[in-house]
């Protein structure tokens, strides 16, 4: 039984090409007391250092957006790790999405009535897998798939069925039924859910408004191709969602699917004589090779993250003891090797940046979210991300956040029932969680994935997949 997507299954390897190497020393085999100080290396087991080096400090501070011109990764620079991870993906002239990241998309949908069981299910999605994986040297094209595409066209039935059914008991037939997707890939979804809507529901089909926003130019291209033609509702919105300005006064449903995972966290970690936090800063020398340091917080969203976490009640992943005795934090940061940072946390500052752009512009949305709620082989840290590639048709996952830009996916679990905290409620509803086969058996026609075996993929699969609706 399968816990996660095949496609981002990883092997027990490490890069040894691709990945810029971490510029970490040992300085000593005593830490040194520390200095009071605006900036603070990483203190851990592998570095002592108290602070950066003046020649990093003169780096220029940058942010993802003043890159985006550049044809080849920075130097002499420094950023926030969101930043780093956001180039790192979304550079439109060597990010991982526009020039390396490929959908796998089959020509013709699994026939499951014809399949025997489990075994020969999987079977069959590795020989499409391969066949439309290109054998490369290096680390070329990263093919992989989701759900949608996987259980097409029955996985976005499901999903229209959930929109529909709340369409009908709210808003028919006074309202439009007005649907925003981001992140819509090749438009399999759209394609599912607007094929739906008018074989089985012409009357709601009627009164739909359909809205992508992409951020990918080919991947917007491919969707107008796919879906503007065949259903004239479609529209297609060539930007990021984060820099959304127009505002829509109707009810609208607003679909973010298997695309938060890939939203850019920052990292915090805290002083553990003080518990202040800290922001974790990434600096790029000449070489091109990669550092980390900690400064003060002073950015803003990283501060009201921070700040709206505490009014939620949600504390820091820090031990109970130490928060609540300042003694014992003192004798433990005094201890031979001991750390004087906790551990790296990563926190979801972009999809705080979601929220308030959905309050902002999109204030009568219902929200309908969906991704991996746990994953193995992450880098070290809470709440943290899945660093791999693929290269020659096998995952390379590495130990560190810390790599080449544009040649690794990037991807991060999601504490659905913390988002469901700071979401936004619906009237006096909040949103509710929902596990992916509680969903599917909710929404979903099961007859049309079940084996000949009896078993369901579609609910056997993506058990570390959640909802949010």
């Amino acid at each position: 039984m399968l816990r996660w997507a095949p496609f981002r299954s990883a092997a027990l390897l490490r890069p040894r090409v691709f990945s810029r190497r971490a510029a970490f020393s040992l300085s000593s085999a005593v830490r040194a007391p520390p200095r009071r100080s605006e900036e603070k290396f990483n203190y851990n087991q592998v570095s002592f250092q108290d602070a950066p080096s003046p020649e990093q400090l003169r780096y220029k501070f940058v942010t993802a957006n003043d890159l985006e011109t550049l044809q080849s990764p920075p130097t002499e620079v420094k950023m926030l790790v969101r930043d780093f991870i956001e180039d790192s993906l979304y550079n439109p002239n060597y990010g991982y999405f526009p020039k390396q990241a490929t959908i796998f998309t089959a020509s013709d949908p699994i026939d499951f009535s014809a399949v025997r069981n489990a075994t020969e299910f999987q079977e069959e999605v590795a020989k499409r897998y391969e066949a439309f994986e290109v054998d490369d040297e290096g680390p070329g094209r990263q093919v992989w798939h989701t759900p949608t595409e996987l259980f097409k066209p029955w996985y976005g039935q499901a999903i229209a069925q959930s929109l529909v059914a709340e369409y009908l008991l709210k808003y028919f037939p006074y309202e439009d039924f007005v649907i925003y997707e981001i992140g819509a890939g090749n438009g399999t979804l759209a394609r599912n859910i607007l094929d739906y809507l008018r074989d089985v529901h012409p009357d709601v089909y009627e009164r739909t408004r359909y809205n992508i926003i992409e951020i990918s130019g080919n991947l917007a291209n491919l969707q107008r191709k796919l879906l503007c033609e065949e259903h004239p509702c479609v529209s297609v919105n060539h930007q990021s969602i984060f820099k959304w300005a127009q505002a829509e006064p109707a009810p609208c449903f607003f679909l973010a699917m298997e695309v938060i995972d890939n939203f850019a966290h920052d990292m915090i970690r805290y002083d553990l004589r003080t518990m202040e936090p800290y922001q974790g800063v990434v600096s790029i020398d000449k070489n091109g090779d990669f550092s980390m340091y900690y400064t003060r917080i002073t950015d803003p969203l990283i501060s009201s993250f921070l700040s709206l976490r505490r009014r939620l009640w949600h504390p820091p992943p820090v031990p109970r003891l130490l928060k609540i005795a300042p003694a014992l934090r003192s004798v433990y940061a005094s201890l031979p090797f001991a750390p004087n940072l906790s551990a790296p946390e990563y926190v979801p500052t972009r999809m705080l940046t979601l929220l308030r752009t959905l309050r902002a512009f999109f204030p009568r949305h219902r929200l309908l979210l969906s991704d991996f709620s746990s994953l193995p082989d992450t880098v070290p840290g809470v709440c943290a991300p899945v660093v791999q590639t693929r290269v020659r048709g096998t995952t390379v996952p590495c130990e560190t956040l810390l790599v080449k830009q544009g040649y690794f996916d990037i991807f991060f679990p999601t504490d659905f029932e913390r988002l469901r905290d700071i979401g936004l409620p619906v009237g006096e509803l909040k949103s509710q969680v929902f596990g992916h086969a509680e969903f599917m058996e909710t929404y979903a026609e099961l007859e049309g994935t079940r084996l000949k075996s009896g078993e369901n993929p579609l609910l056997e699969y993506y058990q570390n997949v959640k909802f949010l609706f």
